[in-house]
């Protein structure tokens, strides 16, 4: 199989006159042509910094990254003709219509006026969205903006489509919806690499996936191979001082905790009794007079609750 995506020893970080924090930490991955590919982990794990650098929108600090057998550092205007790519925020104009938009998707792709017109055919029916095509953006439920958007990020017939968590703010019947839509991609033969903070979409979804925390890479396989070796839940804690940092990792030894990830004074300690170690890290930094920044406790199957 082909190795569409292929990542080596990738590293991302940001200095500033106070610290260094690692937003990628030495990362090595390949994607195959024609799979859905994910990145799966809570907020700040580094998922959405990792497609930017792939996308060329931030500079690699260390490591390599090749796609389509194009250096995404060297080579980025050949890497920009092979990938599409549609953000969180999305790209839509919402003062245009749905054909408006995608008319000008092709201009800016470099698409004859002919063969835009073939496209949006062809993914308007695909994506289902034909009776959208007049419609003013603006008037357009979630799912219907973020159908368009794909579209967008498909015009011109990339080797690759990167969505950063596409199905944000949408109810659970436009999630759904909008999981088939790409399924339709992929069974097309398009490679789709997603990110996603939710275990039910990438296992819904994804013919493999990565877990990535903190910059690091916790694990790799499918779906079902990933379900049998991860935890369930993530309790998620930001020290408020860098000295009770050790103090803390203290309590990890003593309840002998050993999925547990580091960085920028804070924790992820992967668990199946997250209720129980929550209890277990208020009652020992009420006992050490250790202040927290935060604490929370998230299910990969649903969202994040804040504590």
């Amino acid at each position: 199989m082909f190795k569409l995506i292929s990542v080596e020893s990738l590293s991302k970080t940001y200095v500033s006159k106070k610290e260094k924090i690692i937003a990628v930490d030495n990362i090595s991955f390949t994607v195959d042509q024609g799979e859905i590919f994910g990145f799966l982990g809570p907020s700040g794990a580094g998922k959405t910094t990792t497609q930017r650098i792939l996308t060329t929108l931030l500079p690699i600090s260390s490591g390599t990254a090749y796609i389509a057998g194009y250096n995404v550092l060297t080579e980025a205007k050949k890497v920009r003709a092979n990938i599409g790519y549609v953000s969180q925020l999305g790209g839509a104009d919402p003062n245009a219509t749905v054909r408006e938009n995608l008319e000008l998707s092709g201009k800016l792709y470099g698409l004859s006026n002919d063969v835009t017109v073939q496209r949006i055919k062809q993914l308007s029916k695909l994506l289902d969205f034909h009776e959208l095509l007049p419609r003013f953006v603006r008037t357009l439920s979630g799912g219907q903006k973020r159908r368009v958007e794909i579209a967008q990020g498909i015009l011109h017939e990339p080797k690759v489509l990167f969505l950063d968590e596409p199905t944000t703010g949408l109810d659970p019947q436009n999630r759904a919806n909008l999981w088939q839509h790409i399924k339709k991609l992929r069974d097309n033969g398009m490679t789709v690499f997603l990110t996603t903070h939710y275990l039910e979409e990438a296992d819904a979804l994804c013919d493999r996936l990565i877990i990535i925390d903190h910059g690091n890479i916790i694990a790799e396989g499918t779906p079902t191979e990933l379900k049998k070796k991860i935890s369930s839940e993530v309790v998620s804690i930001e020290m408020k001082h860098l000295q009770d940092s050790e103090k803390m990792k203290r309590l990890f030894k003593q309840l002998e905790l050993d999925k547990v990830t580091e960085a920028n004074m804070k924790f992820s300690i992967y668990t199946d009794i997250g209720e129980e170690l929550i209890t277990d890290i208020i009652n020992f930094t009420k006992e050490h007079q250790i202040e927290l920044a935060n604490l929370s406790l998230q299910d990969l199957c649903s969202s994040p609750q804040q504590l």
